[in-house]
């Protein structure tokens, strides 16, 4: 197996990845993503470890398990610091050291340190200021440039795009997924959120919108225009990867830390919640004369096992303390199984564990939520795709078995790293009024 010449590593924020063409979406959301993946693989269960960001991108980077590394939240670490384990691996740095020139295009250093490790050239995506800092064709006025600056060296680049991230306010041309009129009463999806604190956070948001809109799949249609935005920026960096001669030689892997909820289970525009609908993540790869056009896989897969693949691909050895698995032998092989069952936790909204195999989902929570949710949720994804009933009390015994499971898997970790006290307990819910400035920045994009 020939290495390949370069790493792209494209991070696409809060992508659902069933909002994407590839993934089945009947809303034309995302040609240029469609096309990477037609010319790739795409990978169908692929789920989040840790929700939200930063904790997603920390797995990402150090091939661990949020026990393991110690990031569960916005918030800090497990050990209750604020910073990334002492020692921790991190795959940018054994990528420099193996020789390549790495790049990160990015906000996150500006809130955790440990994202400025083990990069050369760091690009704050809202240099120089934060006003509508985040979109892609501001962020591409840095990645492109320096592509061909550097086409000739081998590099690893790391680019995340922000768009579909609240607030939604695509470009106009971009606003016309939903159809209808969005102030219909018949249509006030909205009215719940009236009782809850995103009423009052999202209303800074809301006053960009039209007046008397309620219908809030007008707010989903203006999440899709956020992804043929996001989508447009991922376009035009595929060009220049192949105008720079670099097409062929480069191992595309296009990602998002987590997906995003929009009204089901009183969830609203945002990713906290351990449904499918935040924890199932798009995962495509393009690697010309090795994967395969059109090669899809449906083994279980997660954010950890990034590090060790990439790494792989280029003949250097994944870090001892790594706990993902590569997915090159997905790759070569369908048959190929890494696990039988996948395990998410966040620290958001709420403080829970989930562990989702091939037919069910168990939700445990460590503490009351805002939503008033209970303790325990089981849902049959077979028979309930979208996790709208709750069979916890109906089936008591699968309620067991697949809480001794989980227990078994938290309670393993921990002991591995000597924690004497389940982190998602300790840290607990730890969102809230900080997102209001995020909102409040946001503007609508000309064009």
């Amino acid at each position: 197996m020939a290495e390949p010449r370069n790493i792209l590593l494209i991070f696409v924020d809060s992508l659902r990845a069933d909002h994407l063409g590839c993934y089945g979406y009947d809303r034309p959301t995302s040609p240029n993503i469609d096309r990477l993946a037609g010319e790739g693989a795409v990978f169908e269960r692929f789920f989040a470890p840790s929700v939200p960001t930063q904790p997603s991108f920390t797995t990402v980077y150090t091939g661990q398990y949020s026990l393991t590394h110690g990031v569960v939240s916005h918030k800090g670490g497990a050990q209750g610091d604020n910073d990334l384990k002492p020692g921790t691996p991190w795959f940018p740095a054994l990528l420099r050291q193996a020789g390549f020139l790495t790049a990160s295009f990015d906000c996150l250093p500006r809130y955790k340190s440990w994202f400025v490790h083990g990069f050369e050239f760091l690009v704050d995506s809202t240099f120089p200021g934060p006003d509508d800092g985040y979109s892609c064709e501001r962020l591409n006025t840095r990645v492109l440039p320096w592509l061909r600056t550097h086409s000739d060296e081998r590099f690893f680049a790391a680019i995340h795009y922000w768009d579909p991230h609240t607030p939604y306010l695509p470009p106009e041309r971009y606003r016309h997924f939903h159809e209808g009129d969005p102030t219909d009463p018949a249509r006030n999806t909205l009215a719940p959120l009236a009782d809850q604190y995103f009423g009052i956070m999202w209303r800074k948001w809301f006053e960009k919108l039209p007046p008397g809109m309620c219908d809030a799949e007008y707010v989903v249609g203006l999440y899709d225009g956020e992804i043929r935005h996001a989508d447009e920026g991922v376009g035009q960096v595929l060009d220049t990867l192949r105008e720079c001669g670099h097409e062929e030689d480069t191992l595309v892997i296009l990602l998002s830390d987590h997906g995003e909820l929009h009204y089901r289970h009183d969830i609203f525009f945002d990713h906290h919640g351990l449904y499918d609908g935040n924890i199932r993540c798009p995962l495509i790869a393009r690697w010309p004369g090795v994967i395969r056009p059109g090669t899809r896989r449906g083994a279980f897969a997660q954010h950890v096992d990034l590090a060790p693949t990439l790494l792989s691909a280029v003949g250097v050895e994944p870090h001892e303390a790594m706990e993902g698995q590569s997915l090159l032998p997905v790759l070569a092989d369908d048959a190929t199984k890494l696990r039988d069952f996948v395990v998410s936790q966040e620290c958001t909204w709420q403080a829970k564990w989930a562990l989702r195999d091939g037919t069910h989902k168990l939700i445990l929570a460590r503490k009351p939520d805002f939503h008033h949710m209970p303790p325990r949720e089981l849902y049959d994804l077979r028979a309930d795709p979208d996790e709208l009933h709750n069979l916890a009390e109906e089936q008591p015994e699968l309620v067991r078995e697949l809480e001794a499971r989980l227990e078994g898997w938290i309670a393993e970790g921990m002991a591995k790293n000597g924690l004497a006290e389940d982190p998602v307990a300790t840290h607990g819910i730890t969102l809230g009024q900080a997102w209001e400035d995020w909102i409040a920045r946001g503007k609508p994009r000309e064009g």
